[in-house]
């Protein structure tokens, strides 16, 4: 399937926002200033191959999955270039990612006693949680190669 010029000028504006967003969201968890581009950089790497996905006809679960892979090595290559620790890009660079949305929606539907919907609705938030943790777990198992001497 062939992207649009239209869909591929949405995926340029998504992977822009997604990096101000989580850009943001690093300064409000006091990321080391010299790590906010590089915190930008991982979440909109990660929008952009969430939505590339989506477009691509995945669902939000596979997406996810997908979408987290190449955000979690970019973590890894990022934490060791300039030494500091994967949390401080992993936490911030999952912000687009996170179903909060998911979350607040299933609790919506529970208090408002439609529990079709609810129970739906925290079916597929739970997949996506489990699908980022599968794919975070998974990067940050590949050990790393050993300092030659």
């Amino acid at each position: 399937m062939m992207l649009t010029s239209t869909q591929i000028g949405e995926l340029a504006a998504q992977f822009f926002i997604a990096g101000v967003g989580t850009l943001c969201f690093a300064i409000l968890f006091a990321c080391p200033r010299k790590s906010l581009f590089f915190c930008g950089l991982v979440g909109a790497v990660g929008w952009f191959v969430y939505e590339l996905a989506v477009m691509l006809g995945a669902d939000s679960a596979a997406a996810s999955l997908l979408a987290v892979i190449p955000l979690t090595l970019l973590t890894r290559v990022f934490a060791i270039t300039l030494k500091m620790p994967v949390t401080v890009f992993l936490l911030s660079g999952i912000f687009p990612l996170v179903p909060g949305a998911g979350i607040y929606y299933t609790a919506y539907y529970f208090i408002q006693n439609e529990n079709a919907l609810a129970l739906a609705k925290g079916i597929s938030t739970f997949k996506i949680a489990v699908a980022l943790a599968i794919g975070i777990s998974l990067v940050l198992c590949i050990p790393l190669p050993k300092k030659r001497k």
